[in-house]
């Protein structure tokens, strides 16, 4: 009444499943963090941050085994622009590195959406001379 199948499913695993690279869950957020970091470092130099640039890039080499190129190519963004966008960052890094147990990293992203979320918050506060009326 029915025919047998004749050809395999293509839910049957490949005859050489271990041929192709496998990357553990581990491995995977090692790369997604260090791609996060890696675009919050080219932010971070772009506003001139040496410092705080310094330990992401700390960060991004412990990540890959190898340090980071560092060079700013300037988007000519302004400033809260790029605030903006490395608080962002540095919350995807942040969650990233929540979910992967590594508390380096999510502290140094917690202090860098402190830092721009105070940056932003002095850009939009006008600074008033003591004594102007």
């Amino acid at each position: 009444m029915y025919e047998p199948i004749r050809t395999k499913s293509v839910h049957t695993p490949a005859d050489h499943a271990e041929d192709f690279p496998h990357r553990t869950r581990e491995e995977e957020l090692d790369i997604q963090l260090a791609g996060h970091l890696a675009a919050l470092l080219a932010v971070t130099d772009e506003l001139g941050l040496g410092e705080a640039g310094d330990r992401i890039a700390e960060q991004v080499a412990r990540l890959r085994g190898a340090p980071p190129a560092r060079h700013a190519g300037l988007s000519d963004a302004p400033a809260p622009a790029l605030h903006r966008r490395a608080h962002a960052l540095a919350g995807r890094a942040l969650v990233v590195a929540a979910s992967r147990a590594d508390t380096a990293v999510a502290i140094l992203s917690a202090e860098r959406m402190d830092a721009h979320t105070a940056a932003l918050s002095a850009a939009d506060t006008p600074s008033r001379l003591v004594g102007a009326h």
